[in-house]
């Protein structure tokens, strides 16, 4: 389980996050929305220590990972997928993907042939620039480096802005075939409506910094969407 409790969070004199509690359940994919600048995008990088907390506390499974690093949360299982991407332009995709054994608790210095299988075009580009593929395929190796050091939680921003349709669908598909099959947790910040109804299970949406609403997907009404979504 994810547990914020009570998080404070600020830029300069501004502040984003103002007293936000939430929790997220093992094992489930849960949908993180709102309109834009209501802080889901900083809520995600306070959990991976990118940018701190003003006061509060962040929980995984119980452990409270406040003085925990940027470099330290991937080895508790914490992977991420950043808004835009951010993949290296000049690596090669393989290369790109090593990089993220460097975060490996185990110290594999293989990538699991798991993201080849996942995202087959990867395997057929190996050898290409990341900076040369398309806005799919980078999305595609920006997911696939986040899983190579297997994680138990995984983090997604936004993941198909931008993104050719089939694209959306795979990625998709495999949020859903790793949920499933091996309880991968995931968290998700989407803006498109169809997308997060079709994968996600639970829904949390945020206002002026805070949760103002949390429920099954299947209790995501046209009035809440009206009230916190529609512009």
């Amino acid at each position: 389980m994810i547990e914020f409790k009570k998080i404070n969070q600020l830029y300069g004199s501004s502040q984003i996050l103002w007293d936000l509690d939430m929790k997220i359940e093992e094992g489930s994919v849960t949908c993180i929305m709102g309109r834009n600048g209501v802080g889901k995008t900083t809520l995600l990088k306070c959990l991976m220590g990118m940018l701190p907390i003003q006061s509060g506390d962040m929980m995984v499974d119980g452990e409270n990972i406040n003085a925990l690093s940027t470099e330290q949360r991937p080895r508790i299982g914490v992977g991420y997928v950043p808004q835009g991407r951010e993949i290296f332009p000049q690596l090669t995709v393989e290369e790109n993907l090593l990089t993220g054994l460097a975060c490996r608790k185990d110290g594999a210095k293989q990538i699991p042939e798991k993201i080849y299988e996942l995202f087959p075009v990867l395997k057929s580009m190996i050898h290409r620039r990341g900076g040369d593929l398309s806005g799919g395929q980078q999305q595609q190796l920006s997911i696939g480096r986040a899983l190579v050091i297997e994680p138990k939680i995984l983090l997604l921003d936004e993941p198909n802005e931008g993104i050719q349709p089939n694209i959306v669908q795979q990625i998709g598909d495999v949020i859903t075939k790793l949920n499933k099959e091996e309880n991968l947790t995931v968290v998700l910040v989407e803006q498109k409506l169809g997308f997060a109804r079709r994968v996600g299970q639970y829904f949390h949406l945020m206002e002026k910094g805070k949760v103002v609403a949390s429920d099954d997907m299947t209790q995501l009404s046209d009035a809440l969407i009206k009230k916190h979504l529609a512009v």
